[in-house]
């Protein structure tokens, strides 16, 4: 059988999608700023006790 197409890792998660990587950015501080301004409780998806 084939592997399917997503396989997670969780420290690739949050480095390619996490709270450091979108601060190196204008455009990451912009989208940090619009889900604080929304309420989001979850900014980015963080999970930094796991991995």
């Amino acid at each position: 059988m084939k592997k399917g197409t997503y396989q997670p890792k969780k420290r690739r998660r949050v480095r390619v999608h996490g709270f450091l990587k979108k601060m190196t950015t204008l455009k990451g501080r912009k989208v940090i700023k619009k889900r604080r301004l929304k309420g989001r409780k979850v900014l980015t998806p963080t999970n930094t006790k796991k991995f």
